[in-house]
């Protein structure tokens, strides 16, 4: 069983978050700070960065490869200059942005016939990842929330966010789900608070 972190360690992950991307926009240094406790642990692990309400970044870490201080410094670093559908986020923009952590379980294959899959994926608990070849997409928890999808749409949505075809899911695709914890700030520099990704509301 994965320990969920408590609100205090939720707490400790964003401003780390926010403090890695901070000094890397003001000294292009990476913030070299280590944490105790389940920050030692390998974790997998994104950080989502919203301005006024609208995505501006998003990076992660899909499988628990680092320790969870280093994999937030990285994907909090990488959200905020290196997502390809986005400018590079500048020093003075990040007193109107909101920054988001989301700590993933290690996804596990579903190992079920492909018309089987969706009644294996809950919304408002999983998270996706398709792969197909050298082709993978990953869709966090929160997503199929908040844009209403049922399980099909959500399994055609990460098909083609890999890149392939919508009906992927059904043709063979390796499909696996994970599940996330979620912190974010209530607004830029703001008080952290844990999200409800079933409701996806603070």
């Amino acid at each position: 069983m994965v320990k969920l972190l408590s609100k205090e360690d939720g707490e400790r992950a964003v401003k780390l978050a926010r403090e890695a991307i901070e000094t890397y926009l003001e000294e292009r240094k990476i913030l070299q700070k280590r944490l105790d406790g389940v920050f030692s642990e390998k974790r997998g692990v994104f950080t989502t960065l919203t301005k006024h309400g609208n995505l501006r970044g998003c990076i992660g870490f899909p499988y628990p490869v680092k320790r969870l201080d280093e994999a937030i410094i990285e994907s909090a670093i990488a959200a905020a200059v290196d997502d390809p559908r986005f400018e590079p986020v500048r020093l003075s923009e990040m007193d109107e942005i909101v920054v988001e952590v989301t700590i993933l379980t290690p996804p596990e294959k579903i190992d079920a016939k492909p018309k089987d899959l969706p009644s294996h994926v809950e919304i408002g608990r999983h998270g996706l990842i398709v792969k197909m070849g050298p082709f993978s997409g990953l869709l966090l928890p929160q997503v199929a929330v908040e844009y209403n999808m049922d399980a099909e749409e959500f399994l055609s949505e990460t098909c083609m966010k890999a890149g392939l075809p919508p009906d992927c899911w059904l043709t063979g695709a390796e499909v696996y789900r994970f599940e996330g914890q979620i912190f974010k700030e209530k607004e830029p520099r703001g008080e952290v608070v844990e999200v409800d990704i079933k409701s996806c509301e603070v």
